[in-house]
């Protein structure tokens, strides 16, 4: 591999099948290489020293991003979403049924997700956004919520909010403000804008 093909390498550090997939529709030409990290371990570390959501984000983005970049060549794209409400961090739903329940407590209620992306190279950030947006959930009825978890089965864990904004879950919703991208959990624009700023794509 060229220096050059090497300097403009992408890597997406993250298992996520959404961001995999904003990054395929963008037409990127990218890796996907995960390390693991230990979420839990930060995030309550940082929460019991009164650290922001935001900066709860940003740090799981840059130790996702940190830890694949200390072994590969090129820019690694690390990023991570809390969601928040009335002043609560909720970590994704163990079960169908704990997403019901998540469902309910929401229904009628505003939340935040707070979304990171930073990228890293040869193992020190160089670039990170993070995006905040709200989502109105609507009163929906429990036959509605029955039907909703019927088709959407174990998927409904996969995701804090419980839902996939890009699919069915939208119907949760009365309302959002925010980037359609940044909802899904990847700032795609303003990643956009840096890749083209520092040459990794065309401009």
């Amino acid at each position: 591999m060229s220096a050059q093909l090497e300097q403009n390498r992408l890597i997406l550090a993250s298992g996520s099948a959404i961001r995999r997939d904003i990054m395929i529709g963008a037409g990127l030409d990218f890796e996907v290489i995960v390390k693991p990290i230990d979420e839990a371990a930060i995030k309550d570390a940082m929460l019991s020293d009164g650290a922001r959501p935001r900066e709860v984000a940003d740090a799981l983005a840059e130790a996702k991003a940190l830890r694949v970049s200390r072994n590969e060549l090129g820019l690694v794209i690390g990023a991570d979403q809390v969601m928040v409400m009335d002043g609560a961090l909720f970590d994704k739903p163990a079960s169908i049924g704990a997403a019901r329940d998540r469902l309910i407590a929401m229904r009628g209620q505003r939340h935040e997700l707070v979304g990171s992306v930073v990228v890293a190279k040869d193992g020190a950030p160089v670039w990170r956004y993070v995006s905040e947006t709200k989502l109105w959930m609507r009163d929906f009825s429990d036959e509605f919520l029955e039907d909703y978890l019927v088709r959407e089965g174990d998927l409904v864990t996969k995701s804090v909010g419980a839902y996939r904004f890009e699919g069915p879950g939208a119907q949760l919703f009365s309302r959002v403000e925010g980037d359609f991208f940044s909802i899904l959990g990847l700032s795609l624009l303003p990643l956009l804008q840096y890749l083209r700023d520092c040459g990794a794509i065309a401009a």
